[in-house]
């Protein structure tokens, strides 16, 4: 299965996610950049309000695309034990590693949310998308994350991932929906026709665009 971009995967992914429309109290998590279009796909066919979750990718400079771990903004940290023994990584690179990723997520919190805190999470119902799976290591710092913070039922969505991925994140959360797991699996953006990257200004328009229509949906 190949998507047109980011927005067609969105609207197939809502149409899986159809028994969660107007839910009470639920939510939608994206992360940014390329999850936030996604999101706003679901946003709009749920009817449910929308939030970006930041989540960094910890990786080496010679290896930028690989990830070794993530941090999460509420500070839960993944480490991939085999990518760090095989990268030789020291307590100190390690540290070094998350305070670079703590500037970046300081950073988007004030670009996105003018610096305001994540949306309430406990005791909701948390859908949680991204544009797609490769290593996980994010996806799952988030799972982690999120599961923290007690949400009454936590769901994951993302249009594709490695079939190695399914059963940990089907382990992690109440439902897990993928559309589509190719093997052999190389990368996130060979599943679409169009995969440009999402600068910060496209994720601003997202949440203007979601939080507009959610004016419109809600009951005057």
């Amino acid at each position: 299965m190949v998507f047109r971009d980011r927005e067609d995967a969105g609207r197939l992914l809502a149409a899986k996610l159809g028994a969660y429309r107007d839910n009470p109290g639920g939510l939608i998590l994206a992360l940014p950049r390329g999850g936030v279009a996604i999101g706003y796909e679901l946003s709009r066919a749920l009817h449910l309000p929308l939030d970006v979750f930041i989540t960094r990718k910890l990786s080496t400079p010679d290896n930028p695309e690989y990830a070794i771990g993530a941090l999460s903004e509420t500070g839960a940290v993944y480490l991939n034990p085999d990518a760090v023994e095989a990268f030789r990584l020291s307590p100190a690179h390690l540290n070094a590693l998350i305070g670079h990723a703590r500037e970046e997520i300081t950073r988007r919190q004030e670009r996105y949310r003018n610096g305001a805190p994540l949306a309430a999470v406990t005791g909701r119902t948390i859908i949680l998308v991204d544009d797609g799976m490769a290593t996980g290591a994010t996806f799952f710092a988030t799972i982690e994350a999120i599961t923290e913070l007690s949400p009454r039922r936590l769901v994951a969505a993302v249009p594709v991932a490695p079939e190695d991925n399914v059963d940990p994140v089907r382990s992690r959360v109440d439902e897990f929906i993928v559309l589509t797991t190719p093997a052999p699996f190389f990368a996130v953006g060979q599943h679409y026709q169009c995969f440009a990257q999402v600068d910060d200004a496209e994720v601003l328009e997202y949440l203007h665009a979601a939080q507009q229509a959610r004016a419109v949906q809600m009951p005057h």
